[in-house]
């Protein structure tokens, strides 16, 4: 039994070791989706911050080996530096994002990344760009996932918008928007309001570009989208440029750069520079249009989109030839992983089935003891039973004959007192007799009859008195 007891405080205490470590690895899950998750929704307004919760997840996502925390980890981390204008260190985490779910086998991850690198190219390679978004808009359909499908209807139409495809631009972006409205999501509502601007105003139709532009300012200063307010304002300022009204322009240049600059962002303020020059010029203000002209310049603008073109296919062509070696590595690290988890699951049930044997045949014990114990209670009731029954009758049997005893007593004490009454009598008359005899008072023959008369008399008495003795139903003296 004590073996027993220790055996169960044994697997008690495994047990609970099992499940606080597992805990800890739930409550460290939830922290890794956590810090994503916030690093995500800072990628407009705050990069950096975006990049340091990222980084920050995918450490903890390392340390307990969760896999679809490293690949998201990975995900946002590219999300910070695309947001932070670095292309290059970009596709590198999308591609090491993109592997690790498809280890992990999570079709809506592999999805996302898709999407991701579809933004990548979208600047200086359409057809790569759209090759990828359309990529994931098969998955997310086959996965119904609305929010997604409703992102890669925007980013499809601000593809066909760079390739100045405007009325197919606007087709995408209409069907976003709906999407966009069916869910409840505003902060991409002003999004697309913001492209719906755009697309206007490259249309010609400044008058419902502004309208959609000037909301989409206000909306996005309600939310602090801080890109997405130089995004809206750099257009704001081209319409006012081309309206002829260079103070509105010149306001939303001023605002828009702040901004441009609080989210770190060198496209929106390469952007900027090419806006000032076109308003200075506009204004006929030439030498500081000059000025802004010459500092563009200064970067060969299209050798830098094909240098980033380059770069990302030479990092892609380097990361197929390192990601084989990756997931072979992962692959192993799971299956030891699993070997582990496998033989301690085994242990445990191994011990549990040697705990269940031994209480099995502890109670198998118990109950055969039980059964034993209950049949002699059974067996020692009946003896007491037995004997009570027994005890009982003696009782009777002992009362009776105590009855009878004291009834044959008082009858012997009374047969004696009668007796010595009734014998007395003839004894004394044969006393008399005998005294006149020897006197010579009587004759002999008589005092024979009355001796024999007197002996009959004594005899008959003695007779009747131990009939009497025998015969108990007798009363009568």
């Amino acid at each position: 039994m004590k073996k027993s007891l220790v055996f169960i405080l044994f697997i008690v205490f495994s047990l609970a070791v099992y499940a606080n470590s597992s805990a800890d690895v739930a409550a460290d899950t939830t922290q890794v989706n956590q810090l994503n998750n916030d690093g995500y929704k800072l990628r407009r307004s705050d990069a950096e911050q975006t990049l340091a919760k990222a980084t920050k997840a995918l450490a903890i996502a390392r340390k307990i080996n969760y896999i679809n925390g490293i690949a998201e980890s990975y995900r946002i981390i590219g999300v910070g530096r695309d947001y932070n204008g670095e292309p290059e260190k970009a596709i590198e985490s999308y591609l090491n994002a993109l592997s690790y779910f498809q280890i992990a086998n999570n079709q809506i991850g592999q999805a996302r990344v898709y999407n991701n690198i579809g933004n990548l190219y979208r600047d200086n390679d359409y057809d790569k760009s759209l090759e990828y978004l359309r990529k994931s808009l098969h998955i997310a359909k086959n996965l119904s996932d609305q929010n997604l499908i409703a992102s890669l209807y925007l980013n499809i139409g601000n593809v066909y918008y760079r390739q100045k495809n405007f009325y197919e631009a606007l087709n995408y972006y209409n069907k976003s928007n709906d999407l966009f409205k069916q869910l409840g999501n505003t902060e991409y509502e002003v999004t697309c309001m913001q492209n719906l601007g755009v697309i206007y105003f490259n249309l010609s139709q400044y008058d419902k570009a502004e309208k959609l532009l000037l909301e989409a300012n206000v909306q996005s200063k309600k939310f602090n989208i801080y890109q997405q307010i130089a995004s809206t304002d750099l257009t704001l300022s081209s319409l006012y440029i081309s309206k002829k009204n260079f103070s509105e322009a010149e306001k939303y240049v001023e605002e828009g750069k702040s901004y441009a600059e609080m989210v770190k962002s060198d496209r929106l303020l390469s952007d900027y520079k090419y806006t000032s020059y076109q308003l200075e010029y506009k204004r006929k203000n030439f030498e500081k249009a000059l000025y802004y002209l010459q500092d563009i310049y200064k970067k060969d603008s299209l050798n830098f989109q094909n240098y980033v073109s380059a770069r990302i296919a030479l990092l892609q062509v380097k990361h197929r030839q390192d990601e084989q070696q990756k997931e072979n590595a992962l692959t192993i690290l799971k299956q030891k992983s699993d070997r582990n988890f496998f033989w301690g699951i085994t242990v445990v049930a191994f011990l549990l089935l040697i705990v269940i044997i031994l209480l099995s045949g502890n109670i198998k014990r118990k109950a055969e003891t039980n059964k034993r114990l209950t049949e002699l209670n059974g067996e020692i009731s009946r003896q007491k039973d037995n004997l009570d029954r027994i005890n009982h009758h003696l009782e009777e049997i002992i009362d009776e004959r105590t009855k009878d005893l004291q009834i044959k007593n008082r009858k012997l004490s009374e047969y004696s007192s009668y007796l010595s009454h009734q014998i007395r009598g003839p004894i004394a008359t044969l006393k008399g007799l005998i005294n006149l005899e020897k006197e010579g008072l009587v004759n002999k023959e008589e005092c024979f009859n009355m001796m024999d008369k007197c002996v009959s008399e004594i005899d008959s008495k003695i007779m009747d008195m131990s009939d009497m003795l025998h015969d108990p139903e007798r009363t009568d003296m």
